[in-house]
């Protein structure tokens, strides 16, 4: 749900850099709201809104920096679709006008051939004026982008694109957890990964207040969740752990200073601490996390809540490879699925920029 980060939709063009990475800011004393405005069609095994399944024809753009970004690119790497769905990663910061792929050689998407994820934006609409927005799966076939609707994004990996899954690949959606999973789901996500937003964009102090006390009322609930359950939902990984692990991934490096979520540090809730390093130690989420970009992205963009553009030296890393504990829970992280194999050798995250070996 954001261009660049989790946060709301920008307007593409907009003269406020901010707007192109997390949404727009609040009026002075309004609450922060996100525009869900997304392009809805979808990629689908019938093709019904015209982008059928086909193996090699979309392009993943992402952003290490998103939290939105980094379910799709999660997900993906869990169900083995990086032969089927190629990945090109936008840098970790912008200005106003859109991503830009300044990481790749030249400042150009080597399989798309643009400079900035817009032009992908305004080849499916010349007159386009939402949010530039990542995750956006991009149709190679005419450089258009084909849907950035994130939310749907994932569960379409799950469920469409089946035929292409590795073997082994856990189910994320499973039937008898479904309705289960989608309740749980929209509960982390109203409050936790678009709590830390109404926080961090709170347009008046009684605004910051009243969204400061909704995040933590609902990490508290979750901490109690998962005291005596491994995942959030039955005895394996689900989307809805994808879901909440972006956010707790994020929440020392950025939510807890910059975005002022400071009652306490994510080290200092024992459960939740405890369930995001068994998570991070899980293939296909910690080796996805670049933390450096992260902080990057945050710090520099947001110019209007962090004016000087310094980022922060720390946090320090080294607990997030710690043991956990979460094993004597039960529960298998991949059901009767496997692990996915190593990460492709050109989408390593970069090894300054994670403490993982």
């Amino acid at each position: 749900m954001s261009d660049a980060s989790e946060g709301a939709r920008s307007t593409a063009g907009s003269a406020r850099p901010e707007h192109s990475q997390g949404g727009a800011y609040p009026v002075r004393g309004e609450e922060y709201v996100r525009d869900t405005r997304y392009i809805d069609t979808r990629v689908t095994a019938d093709g019904r809104d015209g982008f059928p399944v086909e193996p090699g024809r979309y392009r993943l753009i992402a952003a290490r920096a998103c939290p939105w970004a980094n379910r799709a690119v999660i997900v993906r790497r869990l169900l083995g679709l990086e032969d089927v769905i190629s990945l090109g990663l936008a840098g970790p910061t912008h200005d106003s006008r859109s991503w830009t792929f300044d990481l790749d050689p030249g400042g150009r998407d080597p399989v798309l051939g643009f400079e900035r994820l817009r032009e992908a934006y305004f080849r499916r609409d010349p007159n386009y004026s939402r949010g530039i927005t990542v995750p956006a799966l991009v149709d190679t076939t005419t450089g258009a982008v084909a849907t950035n609707d994130f939310a749907r994004i994932t569960v379409d990996l799950s469920t469409q694109w089946r035929e292409y899954h590795r073997a082994g690949a856990p189910d994320l959606l499973p039937a008898e957890h479904r309705d289960e999973i989608a309740e749980v789901s929209r509960y982390v996500f109203t409050e936790v990964n678009n709590g830390v937003y109404r926080c961090g964009f709170a347009g008046s102090q009684s605004a910051h207040d009243e969204a400061y006390q909704r995040l933590w009322t609902a990490l508290d609930r979750l901490e109690d969740r998962l005291r005596n359950r491994r995942y959030l939902v039955g005895d394996s990984i689900t989307e809805a752990d994808v879901r909440l692990f972006t956010t707790l991934a994020r929440f020392d490096a950025v939510y807890h200073g910059h975005f002022k979520c400071n009652r306490h540090k994510l080290t200092e809730m024992p459960v939740l601490w405890a369930y995001a390093r068994d998570l991070f130690q899980t293939p296909g989420f910690g080796d996805t996390v670049d933390f450096e970009q992260i902080k990057q992205h945050y710090y520099i963009v947001h110019s209007d809540i962090n004016p000087t553009g310094i980022v922060p030296d720390g946090p320090d890393l080294s607990g997030w490879t710690g043991p956990h504990g979460r094993e004597s829970l039960g529960g298998s992280p991949f059901g009767s699925g496997t692990p996915p194999g190593p990460v492709r050798e050109d989408e390593r995250v970069d090894p300054a920029h994670t403490p993982l070996s």
